[in-house]
């Protein structure tokens, strides 16, 4: 069976990037620029790295993560999620550089509705990353995706509101009162 071959920009494009303080991404060979987040957006993302950094620390099971870390996913996939966790199971793919693999939970904290929804959704269940969340906080919302087991589509999401607390299976113990993540 012939394998499809992929073009566009490749890792070593990415790491010739000019610093210009713009956080680029490559998906699929093409590549994205994402704009400065805003003061909400990164607050919401300091609280999560927080509640998830905090709650490793305590309890072990892997290693935390935010943004900007590179995470390499193949030669023609690099993102930089706002937030990551890597399983003590998938450790080995963290270099001293950045994570050569998947992570496995992903974490975007929506600000590019089409990137972030669309892009990374299907980047992300393509790549087999097991729990991906979508922190909406124009809607004081979570997407959470859950790779089936075998793998697969990522079925209709479950829906995580204010007045609602946040769990994974990925972090036994983890609750995350939704209502403290969006005040």
């Amino acid at each position: 069976m012939a394998v499809p071959t992929r073009s566009g920009l490749t890792y070593e494009d990415y790491c010739s990037f000019p610093d210009d303080g713009q956080r680029w991404e490559i998906i699929e060979g093409q590549a994205y620029v994402n704009p400065a987040p805003n003061t909400r957006h990164q607050r919401i993302v300091g609280r999560v790295f927080n509640v998830l950094a905090n709650h490793v620390e305590a309890h072990g099971g892997g290693e935390v993560f935010v943004a900007p870390y590179d995470v390499v996913i193949s030669d023609h996939d690099i993102v930089q999620p706002d937030v990551l966790f890597i399983a003590d199971a998938d450790a080995h793919q963290v270099t001293a550089a950045n994570l050569q693999g998947k992570p496995t939970l992903a974490v975007e904290v929506l600000s590019n509705p089409r990137h972030d929804q669309v892009r990374k959704r299907r980047l992300y269940e393509r790549a087999g990353i097991r729990e991906y969340w979508i922190v909406d906080p124009d809607a004081d919302r979570v997407e959470v995706y859950l790779l089936p087991p075998g793998g697969g589509p990522y079925p209709p999401p479950t829906m995580y509101e204010r007045d609602m607390t946040l769990t994974t299976a990925l972090l036994p113990g983890l609750a995350i009162e939704l209502d403290s993540l969006f005040s």
